[in-house]
């Protein structure tokens, strides 16, 4: 990549702050001046012929101090400091949001506007005192994020999804729909993938759940994976998908792509919005029902909400087993009421009835994820969906989480138990080779 595309755009220019009307407060004004300043000065500099190697960051160092040289003079050791800190982020980064993106331990960030900034950090939400220039300056670190995607955000589309290069998923809005100023979230993802043994440490299930799970995947099991925002569904789907043999074909649908697959024989697609002129949209309903002509041994998809669950539903019914999906539910029976709702948006009069023994036939297990109050992500629940018994659909549970509070620490502490049921779906077990009776047990602790 070159040096002027890392730099992702061209001059900030003062004259365009002031026509939109759009200035910092007086005292901070000539210093946020003199940044724009430098910021074009390096732009052009930049562009320029360049000895091949060197370090973009040996470069705007050594440019800068011969820019402060001619104009910095009023300047003090520590605003010089400051200019020198923030510059490289400006240039080769996502400005004053970098470092936050470059922390591990920060898994979200939300820009609320120039002057709010917030963190996740193990679940909990904390004010930092990061902070914009203005509006413009967000406006232009979104841009710098969006239009790699070939993506846009402006007034006739405010409101856009994309991701980063290291697959973090981003959303960001602005004015007038949003009355804050332009907003900016951004759930980060590791850029090593989360596996089995992280969710062992993080305590979000038990060795006994993980093998069960394991199992199931190489049984070629239909699983969604339910919870709220926040609650890991994502980071869970992506360990399950890593238990898929390795000689299968797996086609991926995302609205964003954030599945990161250590297989080699992967599929990845990925929804696009429609153009200004209100055209070219493809749905993830278009590509769950163009994946079933792509022989997919697998099908993943990111998260079901709208109309594509009946496809997906179809899918899993007509020979596509151990189909993966996410999907917002508070309860195993709440996702089941809400598959109930996607399907009727696809448009078609189906009776209830029929629309339930799609999703009885489809389904063989939920992994009911949660996000507790001091901020730890659980499997509280592993149920089996039994089938339709009349008009309602019989579920088990086969795991849960014991919630208890300690008082002391603040901490959610709890314990993993099995019902010590047999499942319905043993005989899939058995098939692929697993003991059933080593995978499920009476207790544990």
């Amino acid at each position: 990549m070159s040096l002027l595309n890392r730099l992702g755009g061209d001059h900030l220019v003062i004259q365009e702050r002031k026509e939109l009307g759009i200035r910092s407060a007086s005292t901070m004004r000539n210093l946020n001046d003199f940044e724009i300043r430098l910021h074009n000065f390096l732009v052009d500099e930049i562009k320029k012929p360049v000895n091949e190697g060197e370090e973009i960051e040996v470069l705007i160092e050594k440019l800068a101090d011969e820019f402060f040289l001619k104009e910095g003079e009023h300047l003090t050791f520590e605003e010089k400091k400051q200019i020198m800190h923030d510059i490289p982020h400006e240039l080769t980064g996502y400005g004053p949001i970098s470092p936050l993106l470059a922390d591990p331990h920060v898994t979200e960030v939300m820009v609320n506007g120039p002057s709010d900034v917030y963190i996740e950090v193990k679940g909990k939400i904390k004010k930092t005192a990061v902070q914009f220039r203005d509006n413009l300056h967000v406006l232009r670190v979104i841009e710098k994020i969006v239009a790699p995607l070939g993506r846009r955000i402006d007034e006739s589309v405010p409101l856009v999804d994309a991701r980063l290069p290291d697959g973090s998923r981003v959303n960001a809005i602005i004015p007038p729909l949003v009355l804050n100023g332009p907003t900016l979230t951004i759930r980060k993802f590791s850029e090593t993938p989360f596996t089995i043994y992280d969710l062992l440490r993080m305590g979000t299930l038990n060795e006994n759940m993980a093998e069960f799970l394991k199992a199931a995947v190489e049984s070629k099991l239909n699983i969604f994976i339910s919870g709220g925002t926040g609650s890991g569904k994502t980071s869970t789907l992506n360990v399950l998908s890593s238990f898929i043999p390795r000689d299968e074909r797996i086609v991926t649908i995302e609205d964003a792509a954030e599945l990161k697959l250590s297989q080699d024989h992967v599929v990845s697609l990925e929804s696009r919005p429609h153009n200004i002129e209100g055209q070219g949209e493809v749905t993830i309903r278009d590509l769950v029902r163009n994946s079933l002509r792509m022989r997919p041994d697998r099908i993943i998809v990111g998260e079901v909400r709208s109309a594509e669950a009946l496809d997906m539903l179809q899918a899993m019914n007509t020979g596509h087993d151990g189909s993966l999906g996410t999907g917002h539910a508070n309860s195993p029976r709440d996702l089941l009421a809400r598959l109930e709702t996607m399907v009727l948006m696809a448009g078609f009069d189906l009776p209830v009835r029929a629309i339930r023994e799609q999703i009885a036939g489809a389904l063989d297990l939920i992994v009911q994820q949660a996000r507790l109050k001091d901020g730890s992500r659980k499997i509280i629940r592993i149920t089996e969906v039994l089938g339709l018994e009349g008009d309602t659909i019989v579920l088990q549970d086969l795991f849960v989480y014991n919630e208890q509070k300690n008082i002391v620490s603040g901490r959610i502490e709890g314990n993993f138990s099995s019902t010590g049921i047999r499942p319905h779906c043993s005989d899939l077990f058995e098939l692929a080779g697993h003991n059933i009776q080593k995978l499920i047990k009476e207790e544990w602790v």
